[in-house]
């Protein structure tokens, strides 16, 4: 990490709207900030601030119940801000997802003086590894079903999420199949810190497709290019 500057601009990115906010400056958000992001009434009237201080720049969940996930772009590190905390933007690029209801909302945030630059990495062929989890791909494939609707159409909401029927029915798995390999990837993630997939010790918490989809769209773990995996033949059904 190199050494913090002042004087930078952050810029944010919401459905191609843009605001700017200079050092000394705040920008907040919520159903009355700056960015008034919607008149949804399951969202606080101020959830987000993003302001400098020290020569960097931060942002602070000020609502008292609804959690953001905050994730570089690049290298999908996600991080979980609950309520009353403050995680500093030290990425070019972070998004920030946050659900409110039935509707999830996507901030792209941009630093024009980020204080860490992430090394270059070759390419990686074959399984997807965040940290030291692996997923494999018919992992993928379930996450991909799961996220078919935020990745094919812009603005589509968790409440489309398939319910888990409905998945496996698009996959032709079993039920019993979707089921376990859905507690195989939220254990494997949940290992790795990503948080909200458990709710609590030995015990899978009641929302964790709504979770994993906000985490897995939030953090590009899958994108629109992955959606070509749902047309790949079942290793598991060939002869």
């Amino acid at each position: 990490m190199t050494e913090a500057k002042r004087g930078s601009r952050l810029s944010l990115d919401y459905c191609g709207e843009w605001f700017h906010v200079d050092a000394g400056d705040r920008l907040t958000v919520g159903r009355e900030g700056d960015l008034q992001v919607d008149d949804n009434p399951f969202l606080h009237r101020l959830l987000l601030a993003f302001e400098e201080l020290d020569g960097l720049w931060w942002v602070t969940n000020t609502g008292s119940r609804l959690s953001a996930t905050v994730c570089d772009a690049s290298t999908g590190a996600q991080s979980w801000l609950p309520p009353g905390a403050r995680l500093p933007l030290v990425f070019a690029v972070t998004t920030v997802v946050f659900t409110a209801g039935p509707t999830t909302y996507e901030l792209l945030v941009h630093v024009d003086r980020p204080t860490y630059t992430e090394p270059q990495r070759d390419p990686v062929s074959g399984d997807t590894t965040i940290g030291t989890v692996q997923l494999t791909v018919s992992q993928r494939q379930l996450i991909v079903a799961l996220a078919e609707p935020m990745l094919r159409r812009e603005g589509s909401t968790v409440s489309e999420i398939p319910s888990g029927a409905q998945a496996a029915e698009r996959l032709g798995w079993t039920l019993t199949r979707y089921n376990r390999k859905l507690d195989n990837v939220c254990d494997k993630l949940d290992k790795q810190g990503v948080a909200g997939l458990r709710g609590g010790p030995g015990r899978l918490a009641s929302n964790r497709r709504t979770r994993l989809v906000e985490y897995a769209v939030g953090s590009r773990l899958v994108t629109a290019d992955d959606l070509v995996l749902l047309d790949l033949p079942d290793p598991e059904s060939l002869p």
